[in-house]
């Protein structure tokens, strides 16, 4: 599969108006992309576009499908054809159980399974028609399994998996690679709301490099911190009983 280059085209990463999707347009930025970055918050955006010459404010909601396709139109009429896709915008919220409130689970699906899914609508089908270009899914080791506070996310985060490596599957005949990236934890305003311990947790900077290096190599999946990843894909190897109070004990309040 080709390794899309900053002389393929554009970078877009959604999502990009803080925490990691900021740190990796800054990133990818100084290794010489042209970088198209889209968010609801304008201000927040030109604030990250200031730090580069080489990066580009699109304003966006990624819940918008015909917005996230005029989005599409135009960042290549600015930029050129966009090689490089990141799937990034999310949101985290917590699910306080017991209580039991259904809409943090339809805000969560709406904005990082659908809001994924209408920028691929946009995305892949240019794709295509080139016969090349990369979109990364950026997931969680929360997809793996069950986590504390995780009912919504991790859900969203798992449907994601399934998602990207199903396309990755039918997509690679027509040359387009498809990418999932797992972060652990990372510092980011999503994450300061935890109240529980976050083992392994790294800086929104550092989670960038990594990825910036994995999608360099065209890394499939590309997960971190290491010990933490493998650490939950062992667990999620045992029986689920296991997996349940082990997990939990772990990552206990």
């Amino acid at each position: 599969m080709k390794i899309m280059t900053p002389q393929n085209g554009c970078v877009w990463i959604t999502g990009a108006s803080s925490g990691i999707g900021a740190a990796l347009a800054a990133e990818l930025a100084e290794r010489g992309w042209a970088v198209a970055i889209s968010a609801r918050r304008a201000s927040d955006l030109q604030n990250v576009a200031a730090q580069h010459d080489n990066i580009h404010s699109f304003v966006c909601d990624v819940t918008d499908r015909a917005a996230m396709a005029q989005t599409v139109s135009d960042i290549e009429t600015k930029l050129g054809p966009i090689a490089l896709g990141v799937m990034n915008a999310g949101i985290y919220l917590p699910t306080a159980l017991p209580a039991f409130d259904a809409s943090l689970f339809d805000r969560t699906f709406e904005v990082n399974l659908n809001g994924t899914v209408n920028g691929l609508a946009a995305l892949v089908p240019l794709m295509v028609a080139r016969g090349e270009g990369h979109i990364s899914l950026i997931s969680s080791v929360a997809g793996y399994g069950g986590l504390v506070t995780s009912a919504a996310y991790g859900a969203s985060k798992a449907a994601l998996f399934n998602m990207g490596e199903s396309m990755a599957m039918d997509l690679k005949p027509s040359g387009v690679h498809i990418s999932m990236v797992a972060p652990g934890f990372v510092k980011t305003p999503a994450t300061d709301v935890n109240e529980f311990p976050m083992p392994f947790i790294i800086d929104a900077d550092e989670a960038a490099r990594r990825i910036a290096d994995g999608l360099a190599k065209n890394k499939t999946h590309i997960s971190f911190p290491r010990r933490f990843s493998y650490l939950l894909r062992v667990l999620n190897m045992l029986p689920r009983a296991t997996y349940v109070k082990l997990a939990g004990r772990f990552m206990s309040r």
